[in-house]
């Protein structure tokens, strides 16, 4: 039993800086997902505020429906807590 609530604690990391970005553009999940090219889902929005682990994929469709959002470039590391986690463990 243990593992698996370790699992889910590694799963769940928390609010990540992203919620804080959009609320300073003034954004919503559904502007970054309007402002997507690629498909982007409401699901996959709020799993990234949320702080679930993304694969990398989606998180490169977060960040640019960000980008072409806000107008601004954000980097991984800006938008979410465990990109340096991630890159350490490899």
């Amino acid at each position: 039993m243990e593992d698996e609530s370790e699992l889910a604690l590694e799963r769940d990391l928390g609010p990540q800086p992203l919620a804080e970005i959009l609320a300073k553009h003034g954004l919503s999940h559904h502007d970054l997902v309007a402002a997507s090219t690629a498909q982007l889902t409401h699901k996959m929005v709020a799993r990234a505020v949320k702080g679930r682990r993304l694969t990398p994929n989606t998180m490169g469709k977060v960040l640019q429906a960000l980008a072409t959002a806000s107008g601004q470039r954000y980097s991984a590391e800006q938008a979410f807590t465990y990109v340096n986690d991630q890159k350490r463990k490899k």
